[in-house]
């Protein structure tokens, strides 16, 4: 057991020394994310995944359309949570590849007689352009291309083109990038430090323990796709893997062989291997670049920018304010302070209604544990996205970890909860189990529906896109054995925690409020577009990469737009809050919610805009349901943690003005 012990006692270091060294990037191998070495002549195979369109954003089986099958059968590689519920389906598939072993005109198979189901299949996915996603040593083929004299990139490749006719591309052009490993013999345990700091170690890289051998390991796969005119008496006696006879040009821009009915496809592909300098740790910087990076982070910082500098003049403004009003009250005596109470209008009039308990206060404390949850849970996710522990090499570790957070986070909601119910009876508890079990049930419940009706609609259409009735009750569990018990706990700890004594007394008759010359709920909707100022590019490139199947990555840039979302949703909130007591309106526990929380509208509506004028080719019903379910579930989830953000800091603010000040 010492050995073992040792390994992982140096494979920690090494992980934290990898960290500092490479800023928090993903240039450092957690376990399971070793590279896979390969002797010269290994044969190793690509992986499929669900075939994706952005055009319709609902995912299918590889092997629903009629692409040539394994030898030994179609099985799917397990996956985690994260995966099955992003709806990834990764299988085997045919393609093989023998390392530094060029090859071209490797016949794959030919199909039987295309059958007028399955051609109106292929027509019907190259319409919807769905595009296949092949996989080497966890890498997506990605394909370049040219476009008005830019080299952009995609991952995977389109499964034909229509041109008039139709074109189904039945031969790929393949680009393996290897790198040499080489085991430096002076190291028994710690080898192949790369670039960026990574380090691994000897025999749990290479997965078989032998030493000092050196290998390859793939740092880049790229694929050319095309159409070409096969001879299917060529094939006729051939085996899979066996060289095609005749001549095979591959030239992505030229289609030779229309799709028609009753026809024999015959699929190709060729390999070349090239030796690269690229290490491990910087296999994924291709897939990483984002086009327009430069207009992208002066866009944010602009933003930054001018947000900070309005959210620093409102704050200042308000601190000069309420400081004078202070200094000025304090200066006089009790009978001018009486006098003065009589005499003047404002904040101070307010003392005896302003810590009076909102309307149906049950709710709001429900709301408030739950936003509480979620904003722990986009914190943490974020703080760990950004050090690089989330890499987009570990499929759906990103979802795993949001999920796992978010359940242990139940405690602090229904603390938050709790202890918010119990100061608004001013110390009684009773009632703070129903209060837990409905944070326990409000926004999971709300999600579950959502995401129910969603699935229903993912069955209907046969996608792999629809969680599997496994998972369902895999969920179930997870919410009510997990997040219930936690939630209730964390209640409990609430209700035994001291309350916050109000610095003032409530009348037992409520003052009449003056009538406002406009309705305060519109400053409080309004006051939503300060925040959505501060995350609407972000969110642009966030929207633009979920459902344009890019790779999201800068989520250490994301951390400083979260961080700065939360401070001016605070700044919002008080301001709102001391407009609304300085005209005697003493009802401010929702208005505080809401004028932080009202973000949310405009991320909806920015979304649903997007939908109309981004992705006009959004027409199939089911797929406008799904942009729609996502994108009012992620405004609710910003709702409830905005508008807890904006709620909280109105109450330590509104705390800390009445107590900073003695009244009769």
């Amino acid at each position: 057991m010492a050995e073992p012990s040792r390994r992982l006692r140096v494979w920690a270091a090494l992980s934290l020394l990898t960290v500092l060294q490479s800023g928090g990037g993903h240039g450092f191998y957690l376990p399971g994310s070793y590279p896979q070495r390969h002797k010269v002549g290994e044969s190793f195979y690509a992986k499929v995944n669900s075939i994706t369109s952005v055009v319709t954003e609902v995912p299918y089986g590889y092997y629903s359309l009629p692409f040539c099958q394994p030898e030994d059968g179609i099985y799917d590689k397990a996956g985690n949570l994260g995966e099955l519920l992003m709806g990834d389906r990764i299988e085997n598939s045919p393609y093989r590849f023998q390392m530094l072993t060029n090859a071209s005109k490797i016949i794959l198979c030919s199909t039987d007689a295309l059958s007028s189901s399955n051609f109106d299949l292929l027509c019907k996915r190259i319409d919807e352009v769905y595009q296949v996603n092949l996989i080497l040593d966890n890498l997506p083929a990605i394909r370049y291309a040219q476009l008005k004299g830019f080299s952009v990139h995609w991952t995977g490749y389109p499964i034909g083109i229509h041109d008039g006719d139709y074109y189904l591309f039945n031969h790929l052009k393949f680009r393996v990038l290897v790198h040499k490993y080489e085991v430096n013999a002076a190291t028994t345990d710690v080898v192949g430090v790369g670039e960026a700091g990574g380090a691994i170690l000897a025999g749990a890289a290479t997965g078989d323990g032998d030493g000092g051998a050196a290998g390859y390991i793939v740092v880049g796969f790229e694929v050319v796709p095309c159409n070409v005119e096969h001879d299917p008496e060529a094939v006729n006696g051939l085996k899979m893997y066996d060289t095609y006879a005749g001549e095979i040009q591959c030239d992505p821009n030229k289609v030779a062989m229309p799709l028609k009915e009753n026809q024999t496809l015959v699929f190709t592909y060729e390999v070349e291997f090239v030796e690269s300098d690229i290490r491990w740790p910087s296999r994924w910087d291709a897939y990483l670049k984002m086009e327009g990076a430069k207009v992208h982070w002066f866009s944010i910082l602009n933003a930054l920018v001018v947000i900070l500098f309005l959210a620093g003049v409102v704050l200042a403004t308000l601190l000069r304010t309420v400081r004078r009003d202070l200094m000025k009250y304090g200066e006089l005596d009790k009978e001018e302070q009486a006098l003065m109470n009589e005499e003047l209008s404002g904040w101070k009039l307010v003392v005896g209604d302003v810590f009076r308990a909102p309307s149906n206060p049950s709710l709001l404390c429900i709301m408030i544990g739950d936003g509480v949850q979620i904003l722990g849970m986009a914190l943490v996710t974020i703080i760990f996205a950004a050090m690089g522990f989330m890499s987009p090499a570990s499929r759906g570790n990103l979802i795993t970890g949001m999920l796992f957070f978010y359940l242990l986070l139940g405690i602090a909601a229904g603390y938050a909860a709790a202890r918010l119910w119990k100061t608004l009876r001013s110390g009684d508890h009773s009632g703070w189990v129903s209060i837990s079990w409905g944070v326990a049930c409000f926004f999971p419940g709300i999600a579950f529906l959502i995401l129910t009706a969603m699935n229903f609609l993912l069955w209907g259409s046969h996608s792999t896109g629809a969680i599997p009735f496994s998972l369902f009750i895999l969920l179930l569990l997870l919410w009510f054995c997990i997040s219930v018990p936690l939630i209730l706990f964390g209640g409990c700890l609430g209700s035994r925690a001291p309350h916050v004594v109000f610095p003032v007394r409530t009348n037992q008759i409520s003052r009449e409020i003056p009538t406002q010359k406009f309705p305060p709920w519109i400053l409080v909707i309004a006051a939503g577009t300060l925040p959505f100022a501060t995350l609407f590019v972000e969110l642009f490139f966030i929207i633009t990469s979920i459902w344009s199947g890019r790779v999201y990555y800068v989520f250490g840039f994301l951390l400083v737009v979260f961080i700065l979302l939360v401070v001016v949703c605070a700044e919002v909130s008080l301001v709102l809050t001391y407009t609304h007591l300085c005209v005697e309106e003493w009802r401010w526990w929702w208005k505080a919610f809401f004028s932080s929380g009202s973000v949310a509208i405009y991320t909806f509506l920015y979304s649903v805009s997007y939908l109309v004028f981004d992705q006009k080719r959004f027409r199939q019903p089911v797929s406008v349901a799904l942009l729609l379910g996502y994108s009012f579930l992620m405004a609710f989830a910003l709702m409830l943690a905005t508008g807890t953000v904006g709620l909280l800091s109105s109450f330590w603010f509104v705390h800390y003005l009445f107590s900073s000040v003695k009244f009769d």
